[in-house]
Formats: C-alpha cells, sequence, structure tokens
C-alpha cells in the first residue's frame, strides 16, 4: 500500500513537523514544482459564482 494514502493519526504538532521534514527532504526545484501543482489544484476548487455578501456590499474578511 502506498505510504502516502495511509490514514494517520497525530497531532497538529506532529503533523506540522512532519510535513517540515517531508518539505526539507525535497531538492528546491521539487519544492517549487510542488507548489505549482498545489495552486493548480486549488484552482479546481474556485466558484465562478461571487459570494452573496459582495452583492450585498457588506464588509468581508477573507
Amino acid at each position: 500500500m502506498d505510504v502516502e494514502k495511509l490514514l494517520r493519526f497525530e497531532t497538529k504538532e506532529e503533523a506540522n513537523e512532519r510535513r517540515r521534514e517531508e518539505t526539507l527532504e525535497r531538492d528546491p526545484h521539487e519544492r517549487l514544482m510542488f507548489f505549482l501543482e498545489l495552486v493548480q489544484e486549488m484552482q479546481f476548487f474556485q466558484t465562478s459564482t461571487p459570494h452573496p455578501n459582495r452583492l450585498k456590499n457588506n464588509f468581508i474578511i477573507e
């Protein structure tokens, strides 16, 4: 089974430390490629319709 697909039970601190170590193990080029892939994947979740509060001119914290 692929290690990346395992369900992990860890504290927030443990998860942050694990992610930090995984990041430091990558070469600078790999870090850049990982970041660009992450940005591209995040675009999948963007909505095309504006938030209803934008239409009402309400104060929005983003």
